[in-house]
């Protein structure tokens, strides 16, 4: 929450032809990979010893969590936060981080079924 909500003038300014593909969206996209990871893994011992049902009700849970996250972020710089702005395509970065980290989780603990 501290990263989303520090004023845009603390962060050097790249231009780029698309102004919507900046380099912030990379940023929002790896730093909700990595939230949806870690929440994911708090639950990896559960993941690893249920069923297939329990395994994607906790993706389904994990990403409902990380996304709704991503949107109160939003939602706050619009509000709360001076400085910064919301705007939907951050929103849409977030998202695909949500689907990035559950994904990466995934292939991690896929058929080995790591024994932690």
């Amino acid at each position: 929450m501290v990263l989303c909500g520090l004023p845009g003038s603390y962060f050097p300014k790249v231009k780029t032809f698309w102004e919507w593909l900046g380099p912030d969206k990379l940023v929002h996209t790896l730093m909700f990979a990595v939230f949806a990871f870690s929440i994911a893994f708090g639950y990896r011992k559960e993941y690893c010893e249920r069923d297939k049902n329990y395994r994607i009700k906790l993706q389904l849970i994990t990403l409902l969590i990380s996304v709704f996250y991503g949107a109160l972020t939003e939602i706050l710089q619009v509000h709360l936060f001076r400085g910064r702005y919301g705007s939907a395509y951050d929103f849409i970065a977030d998202v695909i981080g949500c689907v990035l980290g559950i994904f990466i989780f995934k292939i991690i603990f896929r058929k080995k079924m790591i024994k932690i």
